[in-house]
């Protein structure tokens, strides 16, 4: 207990107190450096607050070392100041990079700012997704079919990218598909992911359309790695699907004999 008091002792009383205080202020290159460490910490996360917040820190790291070179004189207060600026400018030069390898071609930036952005999505998990559909858009032509009721099989999911989808059953229409929307959401959430199916509606193109497409395997070998992309697509999915079942409200009746317009397999014509 003597030895452990002691050292407490040493380590409180053994430096010299302050008994006088300087009574002018530092100079304004210290205080410049006091507000850009406040503000730095005051950034965001993500790629862009990284760079905000390394930029701003760096910046006050670097006029603590003038400061410490002019007015304080202190060797080691301006080599630990200068080698965090340089951690700060290398990680700065370094997410720099990042952000720049990270492009993708027109419609993939317009597909991430008009849906995965506004969710919060990160560039880095957005190029996971583009690259699991191998970072292509397909065309479709006006008047071919995406898919034929009762042959084409559901090995895919599509999101369409620009034109307009009609879908039909037994040629009766059922609804339209519009840009940002899944192709085949319904026939996604109605299949296990080691069960097969077919189509059980026509998907034809009103107009020249672009969509694009994962393939179903893959992308649940993308939902294995990362739980985060799983959750993602699915409420995507969800709020997918309950959107076509708004459109099909008024197409939905009760009455005895009458079809019944829902586009999932588990839903069958009465």
């Amino acid at each position: 207990m003597g030895e452990n008091a002691s050292f407490w002792e040493s380590l409180i009383y053994a430096h010299p107190t302050c008994t006088t205080w300087k009574q002018e202020a530092e100079g304004s290159i210290y205080h410049l450096a006091s507000i850009l460490f406040v503000v730095g910490f005051m950034g965001g996360s993500g790629f862009f607050g990284l760079l905000y917040v390394f930029s701003l820190l760096g910046l006050g790291f670097l006029c603590s070392s003038v400061w410490a070179w002019l007015d304080v004189c202190a060797a080691d207060i301006f080599s630990w100041n200068f080698i965090l600026f340089a951690i700060c400018f290398v990680q700065f030069i370094y997410v720099t990079y990042q952000v720049r390898s990270v492009s993708f071609d027109r419609e993939f930036q317009e597909l991430y700012s008009a849906l995965f952005q506004p969710l919060g999505i990160s560039l880095t998990v957005y190029r996971k997704i583009v690259l699991c559909c191998d970072a292509e858009v397909v065309t479709l032509e006006k008047e071919h079919c995406y898919a034929m009721q009762g042959k084409t099989p559901i090995d895919k999911l599509s999101l369409l990218v620009s034109g307009r989808i009609r879908v039909t059953v037994d040629g009766e229409f059922l609804h339209y598909i519009f840009p940002l929307q899944f192709l085949d959401s319904p026939e996604w959430d109605s299949l296990r992911p080691t069960e097969e199916g077919i189509f059980q509606v026509t998907l034809t193109a009103e107009t020249d359309c672009r969509y694009v497409a994962w393939r179903r395997k893959k992308l649940y070998l993308l939902f294995a790695k990362h739980r985060f992309i799983s959750r993602l697509f699915s409420i995507l999915i969800g709020s997918d699907i309950a959107e076509k079942l708004y459109a099909l409200n008024d197409r939905v009746h009760v009455g005895k004999g009458f079809r019944y317009d829902i586009r999932l397999p588990n839903f069958y014509h009465i």
